[in-house]
């Protein structure tokens, strides 16, 4: 699965989703209704990263939900602390089998951050995980400055503190 419409049961008829590996998918913001589509994809664990709390049901066990607000601006860029955060959050998801979704309003600019962000924490250098994003999610937009920029710091850092 790549850029994939899934069906759904709620009133949204479908999810926004694209599949970046076999333990990480991206998408545009889901409904609570949504939630059952979500936990039947194996997904465990959510990274919210739009700025409006999501729906608490998406968050019902077995399905763990993890808001972090973010803007999508150049005058507010994403705190490298977040990415952190939620790289944290989901390298236990991703080593126990589980699989992770992360999401932003539209999937373009601070989701793709933060996929990127775990890609690089599973191994991939900041241009590769870039380019399979873009890859396998025609919207995603890593290359805007203001993103590309906290992608590569990240990676810095993190290749700093391995």
């Amino acid at each position: 699965m790549t850029d994939q419409l899934v069906p759904s049961t709620g009133n949204n008829k479908f999810i926004d989703v694209s599949s970046i590996t076999d333990y990480l998918y991206l998408s545009a913001m889901p409904q609570g209704e949504h939630a059952a589509e979500i936990e039947a994809m194996g997904v465990r664990l959510i990274l919210s990263m739009h700025w409006q709390r999501p729906s608490r049901s998406l968050g019902q066990p077995p399905v763990r939900l993890l808001w972090l607000p973010t803007f999508d601006t150049p005058i507010t860029p994403i705190p490298i602390s977040t990415l952190r955060r939620g790289v944290e959050a989901a390298l236990p998801v991703i080593q126990s089998g589980d699989r992770v979704l992360v999401h932003c309003r539209y999937g373009v600019h601070r989701s793709v951050a933060m996929a990127c962000c775990v890609l690089i924490s599973m191994g991939y250098s900041p241009n590769e995980a870039m380019a399979l994003v873009k890859e396998k999610r025609a919207v995603a937009d890593p290359d805007i400055w203001y993103i590309r920029s906290r992608i590569v710091k990240f990676g810095d850092l993190w290749k700093s503190s391995s």
